[in-house]
């Protein structure tokens, strides 16, 4: 069954006609609705800064409170009033002396490249050449190449065999790959400064062949 009612005839709905003749709005604003509204922002306003200004005394006060009395220990100084002071020869070279011998570790002036190459630079010193660990005891620290080829030649201590459970049904048995580097590798600041003194390098043979040529 249909709920939807029917229209009465008899009965035609009110319009709400707009006479829009005069071109602009005839009705006036709420003037007392803007008022009520100014004031009670005026109102909120004004309590909310008394509200803060209370909030800030209390808080003070506590601090203050915490502080202790005021003394020449713990007064304010403006320091605006002392100006400008003069720099001093001597304090400059104390400082440029304390910045130089400052122990490690200093403050970097680049991005750490140099620090990197210096390091590698010590490291190569160490896997180069002979060095003592001890010289009391007589134990020397050889060259890498050195030390390669006496194990090439001697070989390595076997350790004893490890007894291995066998795996269990589905496992699988690890398999070790070699890596493809030793996990050292030049930085991008290094490799530039090998090139640029294989230039200099090419550069200064270049020349002395020119030389030896001309004479």
């Amino acid at each position: 069954m249909s709920t939807h009612s029917e229209p009465n005839p008899g009965h035609e709905p009110e319009k709400h006609e707009v006479d829009a003749s005069a071109g602009y709005e005839r009705t006036d604003a709420n003037v007392t609705g803007i008022v009520v509204f100014i004031t009670a922002l005026a109102i909120f306003a004004a309590v909310t800064g008394l509200l803060c200004y209370g909030i800030g005394k209390v808080i003070n006060a506590q601090l203050n409170k915490e502080d202790g009395p005021t003394t020449k220990w713990t007064k304010s100084v403006d320091v605006r009033q002392l100006g400008n002071m003069p720099s001093s020869p001597e304090l400059q070279n104390k400082v440029a002396e304390l910045t130089q011998t400052f122990p490690t570790p200093r403050l970097q002036t680049d991005d750490g490249n140099q620090d990197v190459a210096d390091l590698h630079a010590r490291e190569d010193l160490l896997l180069s050449n002979y060095t003592w660990v001890d010289q009391s005891k007589g134990t020397v620290r050889i060259p890498i190449e050195r030390a390669m080829e006496l194990i090439a030649q001697r070989g390595l201590p076997v350790a004893p065999p490890t007894q291995v459970q066998p795996p269990m049904t589905g496992d699988v048995r690890p398999t070790v790959t070699m890596p493809l580097t030793d996990g050292f590798a030049r930085t991008s600041f290094e490799q530039e400064e090998a090139q640029e003194a294989a230039v200099r390098a090419r550069q200064q043979s270049a020349e002395k062949q020119g030389t030896g040529s001309s004479q």
